[in-house]
C-alpha cells in the first residue's frame, strides 16, 4: 500500500516550515499544493528539493488544491492520499490512525472528526463554524443519508482509485458539499475517526462575501442542492467502490 500526504498552501510562510518537518517523521511522501502564494511559501518549499509540489499561478481555491492532491496521488501510482492543513490545525502525530484504518480496508473515505470524541484539549469553535458545520452535517443526513459529525474536516484519507470516479468540479471552500454529495451517488465507503479540535488562529477570514456566516451558509446550500440535482445517479444508491479500483 504506497500513500502520501498533500497539503494545500495558500500564504503559509509562517506554518509551513514547522508542518512539513512534523510530516516528515511518517512519511517522506509530501506533496505541496502551492495555490497561488505571493509570501515566502515559493521560496520556502525551493529550499526544500525533498517536498514535490504542485504550483498554481494563481489562487484558484481550496478545492481546486484538493482536486489536484487527486490527480497528483493518481498519476503517481498512489494508493492512498491523506489531506491535511498546513495551519497547524491538523496534527501530524495522528497520521499513523489515519494509516491503521487504511490498512483494515473497510473505506474509500477516511474523515477526521473534531466532534466524534471530545478532548480535554480540544479548542473552542468559533460560533459561526460550529453552527454551520451542525447545520450542514444535519442537512446531509436528511438529503443524503450521510451519518457525520464533521462536515467540514480537511484532515481525510482518500483511496485514489475511488477519488478518480468522482466528478468534482468545486474549486472553492464550497468543495466538502459536493464532494460528500458524490461520495454518496457513487456508493463510496466513508468512517469517521477522532482528531482533537484545534483553532490556532480562529481570526482567519474565508475572503469576500464568504466572510459573511448567512451567505456561507446559503452558498454552501445551494452546492450541494445543484450537486443532487445535476446528478444522473440516485442518492443513497449503494455500490461496490473499491471493487471497481482491483
Amino acid at each position: 500500500m504506497r500513500w502520501l500526504v498533500a497539503i494545500p498552501a495558500y500564504n503559509e510562510e509562517q506554518h509551513l516550515p514547522a508542518v512539513l518537518d512534523a510530516v516528515r517523521e511518517y512519511t517522506r511522501h509530501i506533496v505541496v499544493i502551492d495555490d497561488g502564494s505571493t509570501d515566502a511559501t515559493s521560496a520556502i518549499l525551493d529550499a526544500r528539493p525533498e517536498i514535490q509540489r504542485v504550483t498554481h499561478g494563481i489562487n484558484l481555491g481550496y478545492g481546486r488544491s484538493v482536486i489536484d492532491a487527486f490527480d497528483y496521488a493518481a498519476a503517481h501510482h498512489f494508493d492512498w492520499v491523506i489531506t491535511m492543513d498546513c495551519d497547524e490545525q491538523h496534527e501530524p502525530a495522528q497520521i499513523p490512525h489515519f494509516v491503521a484504518e487504511m490498512t483494515r480496508d473497510r473505506a474509500d473515505v477516511i474523515s477526521g472528526s473534531r466532534y466524534l470524541i471530545p478532548h480535554p484539549q480540544d479548542d473552542a469553535a468559533p460560533l459561526d463554524r460550529r453552527r454551520i458545520n451542525h447545520t450542514i452535517t444535519r442537512v446531509l443526513m436528511q438529503r443524503l443519508g450521510l451519518r457525520l459529525t464533521d462536515s467540514f474536516c480537511g484532515f481525510k484519507a482518500h483511496r485514489v482509485c475511488a477519488m478518480q470516479r468522482l466528478r468534482l468540479s468545486e474549486t472553492g471552500y464550497a468543495f466538502p458539499l459536493q464532494f460528500w454529495a458524490r461520495c454518496v451517488q457513487e456508493g463510496l465507503r466513508i468512517t469517521e475517526i477522532p482528531v482533537r479540535r484545534i483553532y490556532r488562529d480562529a481570526s482567519r477570514v474565508f475572503g469576500g462575501m464568504l466572510d459573511d456566516p448567512e451567505h456561507r451558509l446559503r452558498h454552501y446550500l445551494e452546492v450541494l442542492e445543484r450537486t443532487i440535482q445535476q446528478s444522473p445517479v440516485p442518492c443513497g444508491a449503494r455500490r461496490a467502490a473499491s471493487a471497481a479500483c482491483h
